[in-house]
Order: C-alpha cells, then structure tokens, then sequence
C-alpha cells in the first residue's frame, strides 16, 4: 500500500501485529450475545447481564491501565495484561457449562482485554508526537480490517464451533503479547518519550490523581458523550442480533454487518479524510458530526425496519465511528501532556459506563417490547451525545483556537 511509504519499517510491523490481534478478537466479540442466547439457552436479559460483567471489568481495566503507566512500565503492563486475557480466553471452553465461573471469566477477560489499551494509545502518543492523530487514524483502519477478516469468519466458526472463536482470539492475544516482548525489548534501549519502566525514577512527579480529576473540562463530557454513544451503540448486540436469530435468518446475516463495517473504515478514509478537511477540522467537531450520524443510523432503523434498513444503518453508524474512534485519544494526546496516559484510561473507563448499561438495559427492554423500542433509546442517547460534545467543545474552545486557528470551531 502506497499510502504506508512515509512511514517507518516499526509501524509497519506495528499495524500487522494490531490486525492480526484485532481479526482474533472480532471472532469472538459479535457473538457473545449470541453464544449465551442460542448455544447456553439463556434470555437476552442473561446475556445482557454477561455484557455488563464484562464492560465492569472493561471500565476497571480502563482506569488501571492509565493510571499504572508510569508506575508499573509499559512493558509489563502491555504484555502482562495480554498474557492474561489469552489465558481466560483459553479457559472458557472448559468453564462455560459452569455458569457462575462463566460470568467471572467474562469479567476477567474484560478486565485484562482492556487493561493494555490505554497503555497503547499513549505509548503511540508519546513515541509517535508528531504524527500522533495520523497514526491514531491509521491504526483504526488497520484494526477494523481486522475486524472485517474477523467478523466475516465469525458467522460461519459459530455454525461450527463458538469454541474455537475463544481458542483462536485466545491465541492471537497471546500472539500479540510476544510482539511486544521483542518490539519493546528492542527499543527500550532508546529509552526516547516512551517511559519505559527503567525511565520511570527520573520522571518528575506531576500533580495527584484528585488534582487531574478536578480539570473536569479537558475530558468529563468528552467521556459522557461517548458513554451515551456506545450505551446507544449496544443496539447491534441486544437488539439486531436477537432480531436476526428471531426472524429465522441465519446467523452470518449478523457477522456481515459488522463486515460491512469493517470493509467501509477501510474504502470510506477518502469520505471521512474529506469530512475532516472541509467541515470538521478539529477533534471536538469530529465527536459532534459522529452523533449525528449514530443518530440518523438509529432513525433508519425505525422507519425501514427490516434488514435492508439494518445495512444503511450501519453504514450509517460506521462513519459515525470513523469518526470519533480517532478523535478522542488524538485531543487527550495533543492536550493531556505527560498525564495523557491517566486521562486515556479515566475517559475510556467512562465511556464504557455505556457499555454496561447499555446491553443489560436494550436486553430488558427487547424481551418486553422488541427492536423499535431499543430503536428509539439508541437514538435518545445520540441526542444526548451531541449535546455533550457540543458542550465539550464550547469548553475547550480557546485549546482549538491556539493549534487550529479562529475558524477552528
């Protein structure tokens, strides 16, 4: 690809590890609804409730995971938190009779699936400095490649086997935790703006956690805009895929929406690139155009309601994510400073707030009353979305106006 010439041989490599880590863990993720509702026999009330026990432990890893960067080595908390995750993925064929065990390894995976990614996103910020928001960009794309390889295999290993979903994410996590042990051993050396754990004595001591907490406009309604987008968001697992199993389609009809949101991210960069150039330049006019499109996503689900409508939904919706998946990490990144890690892992653990409310909620309220009406709340949350970062955005105004200029918002 003629696009990645400008970029070093370590990114390169970088971008293959995330799609092949990201393709492993889109074989598992679109199903899990889908494994407790059809294969464990349980409601989507159940299944709800396994979502929300792993999004507890998603937020739990969110908040660990930035606050331990600078205490614990990236290093360690990369490779450990992945080794983890492997293991509970591994395990999961073996305790899935067991329901209670069940629940917990949900947490567990949860937990440590997401304990590496705000470590991630600010290794990539402070090695990467000046091209950060390019390289946030372009491993988004890669990822969700990854997740269009993943997802289009998903619906054919669940006619197979759910099983072998967890084993094969279970070994690509595991996979990627041996490409960090070399890619990180090899440049610890450098030492550079990484921090890696030998660097961390001569840090300088920056202010308390109740200190970065109290600058409440740098990231609080930033992070509630994406918690009621992704509360929003849950529609796809508690209430299309319930819908699609109930209407007697077969289960790929659900893994190839989620192909097809994977194969736009990757032909719609020229549209969004576009976007980005023209009408919103900035991180916070992207987070406002990406409620938009979530909301116009949810609109068309109600008025066509059927699966055509579930297509042009997600198209819909996936520019919406094309949108706001770069955004947030790229403006903490640009304004965060040295405490960047800690205000990735406060925000990402917010936003997953939406997560666990989100599917537990939709898969009550499906059972009691079907799609339209979990319909109708996705798109309550992507109004709320929008005011939010619209109030995020007024808020740090004067930020834009000094990197962008006075057209900037």
């Amino acid at each position: 690809m003629r696009w990645l010439d400008n970029y070093p041989q370590e990114v390169k490599v970088f971008l293959l590890a995330s799609l092949v880590n990201a393709t492993g863990s889109a074989l598992m993720w679109p199903l899990t609804t889908m494994y407790v509702f059809d294969e464990l026999g349980r409601t989507m009330a159940n299944a709800g409730f396994v979502i929300l026990i792993q999004s507890l432990g998603g937020i739990v890893g969110q908040l660990l995971g930035g606050s331990l960067y600078h205490r614990v080595g990236v290093k360690k908390l990369i490779i450990g938190s992945l080794v983890l995750n492997a293991a509970g993925l591994f395990a999961l064929p073996w305790i899935s009779a067991y329901w209670v065990i069940f629940i917990c390894a949900m947490g567990w995976i949860g937990l440590f699936s997401s304990l590496s990614m705000p470590a991630i996103q600010a290794f990539i910020g402070f090695r990467f400095a000046e091209r950060r928001g390019e390289l946030f960009n372009i491993i988004y794309v890669a990822n969700n490649i990854g997740v269009a390889i993943g997802t289009a295999l998903s619906g054919f290993l669940a006619d197979f086997s759910y099983h072998l979903s967890f084993v094969l994410n279970g070994v690509t996590s595991a996979g990627f935790a041996v490409f960090f042990w070399f890619y990180l051993s090899r440049i610890e050396p450098e030492q550079g703006e990484v921090h890696l754990t030998k660097r961390l004595t001569t840090l300088p001591a920056g202010p308390g956690i109740w200190a970065l907490l109290s600058n409440t406009r740098l990231y609080l309604f930033m992070s509630l805009g994406v918690l009621f987008l992704l509360f929003g968001n849950s529609i796809w697992n508690t209430g299309v895929s319930p819908y699609i199993i109930a209407e007697g389609m077969e289960k790929r009809m659900y893994g190839l929406l989620w192909t097809l949101n994977g194969v736009l991210i990757f032909v719609g960069q020229p549209l969004t690139s576009w976007v980005k150039r023209t009408m919103a330049r900035t991180s916070n006019a992207q987070m406002t155009a990406s409620a938009v499109f979530y909301g116009l996503a949810y609109v068309v689900m109600i008025a066509m309601y059927n699966y055509p409508g579930m297509v042009l939904a997600m198209v819909l919706a996936t520019f919406g994510e094309m949108l706001i998946s770069p955004a947030t990490p790229a403006f903490i990144s640009e304004h965060a400073g040295r405490a960047a890690p800690f205000y990735i892992g406060v925000s990402g653990g917010i936003g997953s707030i939406g997560r666990v409310i989100g599917p537990y909620m939709m898969g009550v309220m499906y059972d009691q009353q079907g799609l339209i009406a979990v319909a109708w709340l996705a798109t309550a949350m992507a109004v709320i979305a929008l005011l939010a970062f619209v109030l995020h955005a007024a808020l740090n105004r004067n930020r834009e106006i000094r990197e962008y200029g006075t057209d900037a918002v």
